[in-house]
């Protein structure tokens, strides 16, 4: 039952709309705006610069904070990841050294389960953003060296392009492939070490965002996906 409870806080905390009541907080529903999506990108289009900001950081630190959690309450013989939660302890659950990829997948689970809860928060009809900040923040915990690269991607496609759909989706591409890059690169596939199931786990993350930017993929088809373009300052 132990290995359930991280799952469980993983969804319910992914599944908090915080887009969704920064914009309210400023007398806006944000789902009747833009794109009517509930992310970072629609909040900072609508409502500004610091209220994106703000949705990006706690959409982050929701698929942060439950993976760290998960890292830390299960584990396995001779392999301990995350941070000490001393109150939550007596939920830990160690698998044994030869069920490694069991303890793996059921870390992953709550990254996971955070995503979904945000790309699917029962609070908002079982709708949410496109999850690229959670996504980021659940990476960030199981695998941290792969963010400078997926950031550097991002940036890059984003530059060319002005699109952040384009960004987004270039990255969620190269997600699987810098996985796999990093454990060969180790020597980790050679010896038989390598995190398989966060292979397959960023495989279906990788196509679950491409998933989610169907709409902009179809606009960018059409030409009528809109770039992003800084606010010209009002002369005085």
């Amino acid at each position: 039952m132990n290995i359930w409870i991280p799952a469980l806080f993983a969804f319910l905390l992914g599944s908090i709309p915080f887009g969704l009541l920064i914009a309210k907080s400023q007398g806006i529903n944000i789902r009747e705006h833009g794109s009517g999506n509930i992310g970072a990108t629609n909040v900072l289009r609508i409502v500004g610069k610091p209220f994106g900001i703000s949705c990006f950081v706690l959409d982050f630190f929701k698929g942060f904070i439950p993976s760290a959690v998960g890292l830390s309450l299960i584990s396995y013989v001779g392999h301990q990841h995350g941070i000490s939660w001393g109150f939550l302890e007596p939920y830990a659950t160690e698998f044994p050294a030869e069920q490694r990829s069991t303890a793996q997948s059921f870390q992953l689970m709550v990254g996971l389960l955070a995503i979904l809860g945000h790309n699917y928060s029962p609070w908002v009809g079982f709708k949410g953003g496109k999850g690229i900040a959670t996504s980021a923040g659940v990476f960030c915990a199981f695998a941290p060296a792969l963010i400078p690269v997926l950031v550097v991607v991002w940036l890059l496609f984003f530059l060319i392009t002005r699109y952040v759909s384009v960004a987004s989706i270039a990255a969620s591409i190269a997600l699987p492939v810098a996985v796999i890059y990093g454990s060969w690169y180790h020597g980790k596939i050679a010896n038989g070490t390598w995190n398989q199931p966060l292979f397959y786990f960023s495989i279906f993350i990788g196509l679950m965002a491409v998933y989610k930017h169907r709409s902009n993929i179809k606009n960018l088809m059409n030409g009528t996906e809109h770039k992003f373009t800084p606010k010209k300052k009002q002369p005085k």
